[in-house]
């Protein structure tokens, strides 16, 4: 009897050794096989190696890894886009506040075009990658070219605590929106650091074509430097929310009336100087102006007095 146990139980030893394995060596070739056949994301989209047996991956795969702090998905330098644009990624959490962070969309001269908010998908109150997405509509952009600006959300307005990731981009421009190239006389304390009051320096501007073109100049120079311009040293000695209220041109005399604005807090001969100036010769530019009136609710004399 007892014979017959050993001999059943040596049995069993035998038959587990084999089944052992034979079951090791499956998962080693299993092992090899994964290593050999998988899915791999690469410049955006998911490339087949080999025969995985595992379908393609629904998630995303990353167009681009940008820094250590941002990730976005399917969007590269200098894309193309339209309106709306969808924009998706991760952001490592510091970079939100609330679970959300702004981004915004500027043309080419840096004027804001778009704003929106990126709201994270999963909580975000941590240090590693979190998904966010955010939806950007604008009009018809004046550039061809411009910026999308994935801005750190700073609650504190502490400089130190900035932080900002550009990305260049094109937009979509129909041929009817075609661009014109206008000159806007700013003062630059640069090229002039004595401010002589009456020297003015040109800036370009792109701005969809118009028949209006020297209405058009004078709206950009009424919009002021851009962040870049001011950085160069351009300023303006124009007051803000000063409106055109009529513009003609003829036998070489441009005539403007502007709102009340233009000399509201305007005092001292140079800035009246300046600002004469800087209307004066952005007109100027066209050859249909030899000679600029400047007036003020259709007033000529006794305005912009120093």
């Amino acid at each position: 009897m007892i014979k017959k146990v050993l001999i059943i139980l040596g049995i069993i030893i035998v038959l587990g050794s084999l089944y052992f394995l034979i079951d090791y060596k499956r998962i080693a070739n299993d092992s090899t096989y994964e290593v050999n056949n998988y899915w791999l994301c690469q410049n955006g989209e998911w490339q087949k190696i080999g025969n995985p047996k595992e379908p393609q991956p629904f998630e995303k795969c990353p167009t681009n890894f940008y820094n250590d702090k941002l990730k976005i998905f399917d969007l590269k330098s200098n894309d193309l886009i339209s309106s709306p644009l969808v924009i998706t990624g991760e952001a490592r959490g510091f970079w939100f506040f609330e679970a959300s962070f702004p981004i915004k969309l500027l043309d080419n001269n840096r004027n804001e075009i778009a704003r929106t908010i990126a709201q994270a998908k999963s909580d975000w109150m941590t240090e590693d990658f979190v998904p966010f997405e955010a939806v950007l509509n604008f009009e018809n952009p004046q550039t061809s070219t411009g910026f999308i600006v994935f801005e750190k959300d700073n609650p504190s307005g502490l400089i130190e605590n900035d932080d900002s990731f550009e990305l260049p981009v094109r937009f979509e421009v129909s041929e009817q929106a075609d661009l014109m190239t206008i000159k806007v006389f700013f003062n630059n304390s640069n090229l002039d650091p004595e401010f002589s009051c009456v020297k003015v320096f040109p800036v370009t501007r792109q701005i969809p074509k118009t028949q209006a073109v020297a209405r058009a100049a004078i709206e950009e120079l009424l919009k002021g430097p851009t962040a870049q311009e001011q950085s160069a040293g351009y300023s303006t000695s124009l007051p803000s929310n000063v409106k055109i209220q009529s513009l003609s041109i003829e036998n070489g005399v441009a005539k403007i009336d502007f709102s009340k604005e233009l000399e509201q807090g305007v005092g001292g001969s140079c800035r009246v100087s300046a600002i004469r100036a800087q209307i004066t010769e952005t007109l100027k530019q066209f050859k249909t102006v030899n000679e600029v009136i400047i007036s003020i609710d259709s007033q000529v004399e006794d305005i912009l007095q120093p």
